[in-house]
């Protein structure tokens, strides 16, 4: 109780504009975990094949890792208000939408430019949140954010599974699946409203940052990278099961919307609590150790799920896999910006989550693919393997490459 009187008594220390985001943050995220959970569903009730999902995940994510990069370079050129409103109002439209369409190329259309708008959310969230704290507040504001956002998830996806079930008792299913995904949409452009509140920080930092030596820009490129690594065989893990975990408990256990909405959203709840953790195992292990235990620990629950029949054995793996492996996401990223220069986090954060993406974009036919080679078993189960293989992989290369690396990020900690 301690713990989290501490979080509450940090975040009236926040400023309005944290205050703001955190709103609109949970706003839009009620309205994807809505529109997610069940949009998949939304495709097969078109009458579409696997592959048709495959491709309009790997085009959404596609776009996002396209306009990453460019992205952040209009935010940190537009201002991050600016763009975070606009962000909103279109991607919401584009989601709308999405909903209402079912042409087979409109899909993967829209799906592409969705990812293409809500890139300029994702870019400029953590650096807005950054640029609105100090140093001494990233590392709880992160792990606040991550678990807000997570939280916020819990409740899109236990409803989207709810108002699906409700309304196919009036309708049938295909437009009970749509009055759902229209009303997520509507739900995250409501997101819109806290944003134009917002009050834009003026840019001291840009004068400041003209003055960084060309051996720093060079030394933060290199890390850029070394984190981009680390962070491209997570994505590409991730591609493989993350985007069709509801189609894997429809399909090896024929389970219900409701029922699907339910556990994903246990598992949203359980990461949304092991963000809170993340910063007192950081006290006992260091920032890097932590990242890399909480990673590995989630393995023997993901080889779990890949491999039971058993509903409650698969909800138990997911739930605990989902929980350990995000629960270090904000400790690589306030290690990533306490390393990074002031005048590199917009492109540092971008180039991360662009080659997360991509690993998104590439793996979507791969798995759709292999589950439809080899059916609603061994087809998971290979595809759950696999990831988990990258998983070990991506862990142990961010152990030898960061496990030293705590003396040289403090003194580059100073310069920004």
């Amino acid at each position: 109780m301690a713990f989290y009187h501490n979080l509450a008594v940090q975040f009236r220390t926040y400023n309005r504009n944290v205050k703001l985001s955190f709103m609109a943050n949970i706003l839009t995220q009620i309205g994807l975990g809505i529109f997610m959970v069940i949009y998949n569903f939304y495709i097969r009730k078109l009458g579409y094949t696997e592959a048709v999902n495959g491709q309009v995940i790997a085009m959404t994510s596609l776009a996002t890792a396209i306009i990453l990069v460019p992205a952040g370079l209009v935010s940190d050129r537009f201002g991050r208000k600016r763009v975070i409103f606009y962000g909103i109002a279109v991607s919401g439209m584009i989601l709308f939408f999405r909903s209402i369409f079912a042409d087979q190329s409109m899909l993967i259309s829209l799906a592409f430019t969705s990812g293409l708008t809500m890139a300029f959310l994702q870019v400029s969230g953590i650096p807005w949140l950054a640029e609105n704290s100090t140093a001494e507040q990233r590392v709880n504001l992160f792990s606040l954010h991550f678990a807000s956002m997570t939280a916020a998830n819990v409740i899109g996806s236990l409803l989207g599974g709810l108002l699906t079930d409700l309304f196919s008792l009036v309708v049938s299913d295909l437009h009970s699946i749509r009055y759902s995904l229209m009303i997520g949409a509507l739900i995250y452009l409501s997101g819109i409203i806290p944003t134009t509140k917002f009050q834009e920080i003026p840019k001291k930092v840009e004068k400041a940052a003209q003055k960084v030596s060309f051996k720093w820009q060079n030394d933060g490129m290199k890390l850029i990278v070394l984190f981009a690594i680390a962070q491209m065989l997570i994505g590409f893990g991730a591609g493989l099961v993350i985007p069709y975990l509801n189609l894997y408990f429809a399909d090896r256990f024929s389970a219900s919307t409701t029922s699907i909405g339910f556990i994903i959203s246990l598992g949203q709840a359980a990461t949304a609590l092991a963000m809170f953790i993340g910063p007192l195992v950081v006290k006992r292990l260091g920032e890097v150790k932590a990242v890399v235990y909480l990673q590995l620990a989630s393995l023997p629950f993901l080889l779990l799920t890949a491999y039971t029949n058993h509903i409650w054995l698969a909800a138990i793996g997911f739930l605990f896999r989902q929980a350990l492996m995000n629960a270090g996401n904000p400790i690589q990223m306030s290690l990533m910006m306490s390393k990074v220069n002031d005048s590199m986090k917009g492109l540092a954060n971008s180039i991360n989550q662009m080659v997360f993406n991509l690993g998104w974009a590439l793996m979507g036919p791969v798995s759709t693919g292999i589950v439809v080679q080899y059916g609603s078993y061994w087809g998971y189960a290979y595809v759950f393997t696999i990831t988990a293989g990258l998983y070990l992989i991506g862990s142990i290369y961010f152990l030898i490459v960061f496990k030293g690396f705590k003396e040289k990020g403090q003194s580059v900690a100073k310069i920004s």
